[in-house]
């Protein structure tokens, strides 16, 4: 069985602040430590659950978080930027099955670090008319090749918008969401448990079946009428309102790259602290 592990940083053990993920800072090289020991925990399950092999995507910012010296040796490290799937580079491999690791909650939502993208410029994303986190559009691309969410990790509320899109995921709760910035959170040694008991359970699920190619529809909505001007010149794109865009696409696929080039499209157009 071979397991892909999306590996993002908000949602990993102790992340409550801007500083903890920005990279560079004395924080994000304190909170790689916690994310490398939340992906370890992770491979430890899976392994245990009969995964013979484990490969590590970096999904955060620059995705070079992962502290590869100190990753479990049963994993292999997929890390660096400009990768056509991004978060989901892999997911085209033949894998058995995806984990959401460090997600959080998106745009417009209650949860720590919640964004969708862009950090916070975009206020909300739909996929076909559902409010959608960056774990329900991975989902749907996941679903399209046939591959099964089995554990998504982060706080309370990441865990409570998984049931929705992946409810036979196993959860993993990190912390408890107090405000955007603030949580309740527990140890590595405690954590580290309930990571790798959820991943040994979740690898029941690991299957890989035929995926399904359909049409899907995003819409994003932004903070400022300049970003849905910038976006709506990529092709396919067209306003939908004074701050919101949409497009549809062939595949899920197709959907994530275009909604890639949205979202790059409009984090150029940003000009300093007036967005």
């Amino acid at each position: 069985m071979w397991i892909l592990v999306s590996a993002d940083m908000e949602g990993a053990t102790g992340v409550t602040c801007t500083a903890d993920v920005v990279p560079g800072t004395e924080q994000w090289q304190r909170f790689r430590r916690l994310l490398t020991a939340d992906v370890n925990a992770c491979v430890a399950g899976l392994v245990a659950g009969g995964a013979t092999r484990v490969l590590i995507n970096e999904a955060h910012s620059a995705q070079r978080n992962v502290l590869l010296e100190e990753l479990d040796p049963r994993a292999r490290l997929l890390t660096g930027r400009h990768k056509p799937l991004s978060m989901m580079q892999g997911i085209d491999f033949g894998v058995d099955g995806v984990v959401f690791l460090g997600y959080h909650t998106g745009a417009g939502a209650e949860g720590v670090l919640a964004h969708t993208y862009l950090e916070n410029s975009i206020t909300g994303v739909w996929l076909d008319g559902v409010p959608a986190s960056e774990g329900r559009l991975n989902a749907a691309l996941a679903a399209e090749h046939g591959v099964p969410v089995l554990v998504v990790t982060g706080d309370d509320r990441t865990c409570e918008d998984a049931a929705d899109y992946a409810p036979n995921a196993r959860p993993a709760v990190v912390k408890e969401c107090v405000s955007r910035y603030a949580a309740v959170c527990a140890p590595p040694s405690v954590t580290a448990g309930v990571i790798t008991a959820a991943s040994t359970e979740a690898m029941s699920l690991a299957c890989r079946t035929p995926g399904v190619v359909s049409e899907h529809r995003i819409e994003v909505e932004f903070d400022a009428t300049h970003l849905a001007h910038a976006a709506a010149v990529v092709p396919t794109v067209e306003p939908t309102g004074v701050r919101r865009v949409g497009f549809t696409a062939a595949s899920m696929t197709e959907a994530m790259k275009a909604f890639k080039v949205v979202t790059a499209i409009a984090a150029g157009a940003i000009d300093g602290i007036y967005g």
